[in-house]
């Protein structure tokens, strides 16, 4: 029997999910945007199928600004498990080699300021990053080891929190693009005995914390009404920029696409809203001294085609 046809609708806002382990990030946001009937939706970057917690998703209006995430810092509680390294940095890779186990915490504690602040890491071969087109696992799947040139990350915070005998719990604060299973890995390296993650928990990216997240278990639970509401506004994403408020005329400048006279250093962002105080996108200031409109949103109650101002 096929499933039912599912009755799309507009929906606008971000959610924040706490994904399970062993579901894709693809899988999660499908999910959740059948369980909302979202007509369109995705997500703010992958979270590892084997790892659990904070998957920002956006539906509607706020696809467009979920790439502001991606810059932001991470913060993660990993499980490490030491005496065996894998392929693929954690629990779901090939063992590669294994060693006793003749460190203690306070090895790895005197070992971890080394791994603060700004450091190098050679991504993983079972990462999403792309090489002529194909991702980086689609070859370590085939058996292919590429070489990859080291990226520089910054570790804000990295703190030993729970000693389990043969392996430990880190609390870890990162930049963007960091491997917290290449961090794990490293480490083992520099212990002598090599180490992988047995778990990982996002606990939050910028200020969204999971604390505030549902399961989708959560979500099943409730009408759509009540999902609805714990959706938040389109411009939570942007909760971190200045705010321009616009008067009648410069709102109708911007959402014909022209910039309008602002003092601000060029390059500054803000968040716009219009006269009748809805938020109506981003805007920057450009080389002209102009703010700009680069990400317009399209509101329920004016469907009217805009201008393409992306940029």
């Amino acid at each position: 029997m096929k499933p039912a046809r599912v009755a799309w609708r507009r929906v606008d806002g971000v959610l924040l999910l706490d994904k399970p382990a062993g579901m894709s990030s693809n899988d999660a946001l499908q999910q959740a945007r059948r369980l909302y009937r979202a007509a369109k939706g995705g997500h703010t970057g992958t979270l590892d199928p084997f790892a659990t917690g904070l998957l920002p998703l956006c539906f509607g209006e706020a696809t467009k600004f979920a790439g502001e995430l991606l810059t932001a810092d991470k913060h993660y509680l990993a499980t490490v498990c030491l005496g065996m390294a894998t392929d693929s940095g954690d629990a779901t890779g090939r063992p590669l080699q294994q060693a006793p186990i003749n460190v203690g915490r306070a090895e790895v504690e005197a070992l971890l300021p080394d791994f603060r602040g700004e450091i190098e890491q050679v991504p993983p071969m079972h990462s999403a990053l792309k090489r002529d087109g194909k991702p980086l696992y689609a070859y370590a799947r085939a058996g292919i080891e590429l070489e990859r040139d080291s990226r520089r990350v910054f570790i804000h915070e990295l703190e030993l929190r729970h000693w389990q005998g043969e392996g430990f719990e880190l609390e870890v604060v990162c930049s963007k693009g960091t491997y917290v299973r290449t961090l794990a890995a490293d480490i083992g390296d520099r212990l002598g005995c090599g180490a992988h993650l047995s778990a990982l928990r996002r606990l939050a990216i910028g200020s969204f914390s999971v604390a505030q997240a549902l399961t989708p278990t959560d979500l099943q639970a409730m009408s759509e009404a009540e999902r609805d509401a714990c959706l938040l506004p389109v411009d939570a994403l942007l909760a971190d920029l200045p705010v321009a408020r616009l008067g009648p005329a410069d709102t109708r400048r911007m959402l014909h696409g022209q910039g309008i006279d602002w003092v601000a250093a060029p390059g500054q962002r803000y968040r716009l809203y219009g006269d009748d105080g809805q938020f109506i996108g981003l805007g920057a200031i450009d080389d002209d001294g102009l703010l700009s409109p680069r990400r317009l949103v399209a509101t329920q109650a004016d469907e009217r085609r805009r201008p393409d101002t992306t940029r």
